[in-house]
C-alpha cells in the first residue's frame, strides 16, 4: 500500500512548446517583409530584420518561460504582460531613434 502525501507538490510537467506563438510571431515578422517588397515606402534594411527577429525571439521566449516556471495564473498574466510592455518600449524606442 502505498501512501501519499496531501502537502506534497505535484511533480512538474516537462517544457511544452506553443506552436501557435511562434508563428504568430513569424508572421508578425512577415509583415515588414512584405510591405518591403510591396511598396518603396516601408524601407527596412538587414539590421531592421535582424532587431525586430531579435525583439520577437526574446519576447516568444519570455512568454514561454512565464507559462512554463511561473505556477499562478496571476503570476504568469503578470509575466506575460511585463514582457509584452519591455517589447513595446524597446521597439518604440528603436523606431523613433533613441537607441542610434
Amino acid at each position: 500500500m502505498t501512501t501519499t502525501n496531501p502537502g506534497a507538490a505535484a511533480p512538474k510537467a516537462g517544457f511544452r512548446f506553443h506552436p501557435k506563438l511562434w508563428i504568430g510571431a513569424a508572421m508578425l515578422f512577415a509583415f515588414p517583409a512584405l510591405g518591403t517588397a510591396m511598396s518603396p515606402e516601408v524601407n527596412w534594411g538587414p539590421e531592421d530584420f535582424a532587431a525586430m527577429g531579435l525583439l520577437l525571439a526574446l519576447l516568444c521566449g519570455a512568454i514561454e518561460a512565464a507559462i512554463h516556471f511561473l505556477d499562478a495564473p496571476r503570476w504568469r498574466i503578470g509575466g506575460i504582460m511585463l514582457a509584452v510592455l519591455l517589447f513595446l518600449t524597446v521597439w518604440a524606442h528603436l523606431a523613433v531613434g533613441l537607441f542610434d
